[in-house]
Parts: structure tokens; C-alpha cells; sequence
């Protein structure tokens, strides 16, 4: 047995502490070690659905238990079985510019309704011409309405016409967490300037969520010497958000100002002629045929955001293909129906999904509304927060003060959080899944 063989063995170990079974014996046994080259694990795979399920959703992990043996690797590639060349590869975190920009996400299948022409109309400016049109561009609005999608729609537009621009897109809580990291190992400040060379030497820096920047001091005072610097080079900066600048609480003055200083477009709502436009643009997309009618049918009985209206199409996608049967407008009523999105939200309370994730996590009401902050309260009580926002139609305030009275920024740090594990962790899409069916079948 050669070294890279024990070495992969030790690594699925640790990987298999953190997958689900089926996850485990479905992907990670397909794959193959090859060889150990240049701090990079050369691994193989025998499909391109194994190649996509690994990367797209366990790089990170797998990346993770890599650095954790001793094998001097830091990174893997994947190849396919029977195909010449490699068709994905990691990066070390010293390494990586950026989060990656998403290829789907372009200004081509972003729908253009009256709700967010005018946002529209400003993302293409910026990406015509980047540092001098708009700078910063701070785009705000709730969740789930297109914000991600048009700040990697300005990223792909511009990369597309110069591919020598150096681009970083990053959430807030990911420059926290390196800020973080670099001060850990003294390299935030003087003796080092890795951190401040990934986010200063760009020519675009586009950071999501930018409220998370609410009570971190330290945070704030790095990324405002950020912003100065690259705003100084005529460098663009893009921001989004939840909320106005004016909102994020203790957003130093100095910030502030220089948020508003450039260009501000909320993203709204979609009215029910956009939503249908959306729906009709993700089903084409989707290789699927839906009517008018069936489109203006799940229009009619979505939620606000963009997100929602995706989860509905899905689930009449996927009927479809389960029964064999076309899309009609009574597969959509039926479907709808039995997975109650119909009906039950309208009588949906915040009481009741406290109720449902307390019986799930065996706790009671008053560990989630309480300040304990232990991983066996605080991971429920994140879960609620998530609930709540996916499927109330209340403000982030009203879901604070649910649970115990806490303030918004709380609640978003929760709800993101949770979405972005359920991404990430089956086990975590699991259990809320099945809480949000118990919920349901109230």
C-alpha cells in the first residue's frame, strides 16, 4: 500500500465523522487517491455528478481533513476516471483571492421587472465601467430578493470583458473570521500583511452581508482602512446588505458616511409580473415547461422573496418528475397543498415553530427565549430564528422579540448562519427539514 493510500485512509476517517452515511458510502468511498503533489491531494472520481456533489458542497471539509494529517498537503484536485486533465482544484486560504464567483449568476437570467430596474440599471453601470461611475455601490434590501445574484452578475460582466482585473467577493463574517485568524498568529499587523494584502490588492472587492459589521469595533476600524485605500486607486467597491447604513447599529460615523457616499439601490420586493417572469426564466433554465397559468398559480401563493418562489417551482418540478406526469395547473394546486404551503402559513405562529424545535431538541421554551448560549441551546435556538424568517411573514424585530427579546442583527447572524450550514452539513439540511414538515403537519 503506497503513502498517499494510508494518508486518504486517515482522511476519510476524519470525513466520516462529519457526512452522513448514505453522503459517505454515495460519494466520498467513489473516490480515488492518485498521488501527493505540490501540497495537493491528486484525487479521482468516476463521474462528473460525484466530481460536482464533492466540490460543491464538501470542499471545505474535505480540504479541512487534508491540512489535519500529515501529509504535507494542503489542497486536492479531481480528475475524472478515463479523462485527460484535471477539472477541479482547491486553494489554500493564504492562496485564494476570493470566495468563488458563481458562473450561473449573470446579468443574462437576472429577470428585469419594475421592482428592481432601477438596481439593474446601476449594476450595469458599475460594471461598464468599474471605480469611476458609482463607488461604493451599496445595494440593500431582504433576504432572498437578488442581491448575491446581481454582485456576482457585475463580477462575472466585468471579468468577462478584462480577465486581468483581480477580483475578491466576500462575506462580512468572512473578513471578520480572517481579521480573526491573522491576529491569532500576528499577522494582521505589523510583521505581516498577508491579510491586509488579499483585501487591498484587488481592483474590485465585493463584500456581502456588511451589517455584520454591527458591534465589531475592531472590524470596523480595519475595513475602514480598507475601504480608504482602495477607494483612494479609483478601486470599486460594491457592499450589500440588509439594511441602510443608517440601520446597522454602531456603525461608526465615519462609515457610514462613506457608505452613502457613493450610490444606493434597494432591492425590493418583485411585484406578481416579475415573480411569474422569474419563475418562467428558472424554469427554462431547468429544462422545464410551465405554463402562464401555473406560473401566476405559485406566484399567487409565494412568499416575497426570490428564494421562496425557487423552493415552489422545485417542488412542482420535482412532483412532476416523481409521477410522470406534465405540469398542469392541478399537479401545482396538489402539490402545494399537500406540502401545505397552502392553507397552513396563513395560521402559522412563532409559538408553534418554538414549540416543534423544543419537542425536536428535547429543551424547553424558556431555554430558547433565555441567555444561555451553550451549543445545546444555541444551535435550537439559531434553527427558530431560521424557521421563523423562512417561513413567517413577520419583521426581524417581531422574531427577536419571540425569542426573549433579541435585537435583529441577532437574528440575521442566525438565520444566515443556519442557511449557510445547511449548505454545507447534511446532517444540519436534515434536521431542518424534518422540524419544518413536523411544523407543517400541525
Amino acid at each position: 500500500m503506497k503513502i498517499y493510500d494510508i494518508l486518504w485512509n486517515d482522511i476519510l476517517s476524519k470525513v466520516e465523522n462529519d457526512v452522513t452515511m448514505l453522503v459517505y458510502d454515495t460519494y466520498f468511498k467513489q473516490v480515488k487517491p492518485v498521488d501527493i503533489k505540490d501540497e495537493t491531494f491528486i484525487l479521482s472520481v468516476p463521474s462528473q455528478t460525484v466530481a460536482d456533489v464533492i466540490t460543491g458542497r464538501y470542499s471545505d471539509l474535505l480540504v479541512s481533513a487534508i491540512k489535519e494529517t500529515n501529509s504535507g498537503a494542503k489542497n486536492f484536485s479531481l480528475t475524472i476516471v478515463g479523462q485527460e486533465g484535471t477539472i477541479f482544484s482547491s486553494q489554500d486560504d493564504d492562496e485564494d483571492l476570493s470566495s468563488p464567483i458563481d458562473p450561473n449568476y449573470t446579468f443574462d437570467n437576472f429577470v428585469v421587472g419594475e421592482s428592481n430596474r432601477y438596481l439593474y440599471a446601476a449594476a450595469k453601470a458599475v460594471s461598464s465601467n468599474p471605480g469611476s461611475t458609482y463607488n461604493p455601490l451599496y445595494i440593500y434590501g431582504d433576504t432572498g430578493l437578488g442581491k448575491t445574484h446581481i454582485m456576482h452578475a457585475i463580477a462575472n460582466e466585468i471579468k468577462e470583458k478584462n480577465p486581468e482585473i483581480k477580483i475578491l467577493y466576500a462575506t462580512c463574517e468572512k473578513f471578520t473570521t480572517d481579521l480573526i485568524s491573522r491576529i491569532k498568529t500576528g499577522q494582521a499587523y505589523a510583521g505581516g500583511q498577508n491579510f491586509r494584502d488579499k483585501y487591498r490588492k484587488v481592483d474590485v472587492l465585493i463584500i456581502d452581508d456588511i451589517q455584520f459589521l454591527a458591534k465589531k469595533q475592531t472590524t470596523q476600524e480595519e475595513f475602514f482602512h480598507t475601504f480608504n485605500e482602495l477607494y483612494s486607486q479609483n478601486k470599486q467597491i460594491i457592499l450589500s446588505s440588509d439594511c441602510r447604513p443608517s440601520e446597522i447599529e454602531t456603525l461608526a460615523e465615519r462609515l457610514r458616511t462613506r457608505f452613502e457616499g457613493g450610490l444606493m439601490a434597494q432591492v425590493i420586493a418583485p411585484d406578481i409580473e416579475t415573480k411569474i417572469a422569474i419563475l418562467q426564466k428558472k424554469a427554462e433554465n431547468k429544462k422545464a415547461i410551465i405554463s402562464y397559468e401555473v406560473a401566476n398559480f405559485i406566484a399567487e401563493h409565494s412568499n416575497n422573496d426570490i428564494r421562496s418562489l425557487e423552493g415552489l417551482l422545485n417542488k412542482v418540478i420535482f412532483a412532476s418528475l416523481l409521477h410522470e406526469k406534465p405540469i398542469d395547473l392541478d399537479l401545482a394546486m396538489l402539490t402545494l397543498k399537500q406540502t401545505s404551503t397552502i392553507d397552513s402559513s396563513e395560521t402559522l405562529t412563532a409559538d408553534d415553530i418554538i414549540q416543534e424545535v423544543c419537542k425536536f431538541f428535547n429543551i424547553s421554551k424558556a431555554d430558547i427565549t433565555g441567555k444561555r448560549r451553550n451549543k445545546e441551546i444555541a444551535e435550537p435556538r439559531m434553527i427558530c430564528a431560521y424557521l421563523m424568517t423562512d417561513m413567517l411573514s413577520l419583521p426581524l424585530v417581531a422574531i427577536g422579540k419571540s425569542l426573549g427579546g433579541r435585537d435583529y442583527t441577532t437574528i440575521i447572524h442566525a438565520r444566515d448562519t443556519v442557511a449557510e450550514r445547511i449548505k454545507q452539513s447534511t446532517k444540519t439540511a436534515t434536521q431542518v427539514n424534518d422540524i419544518k414538515n413536523l411544523i407543517l403537519k400541525k
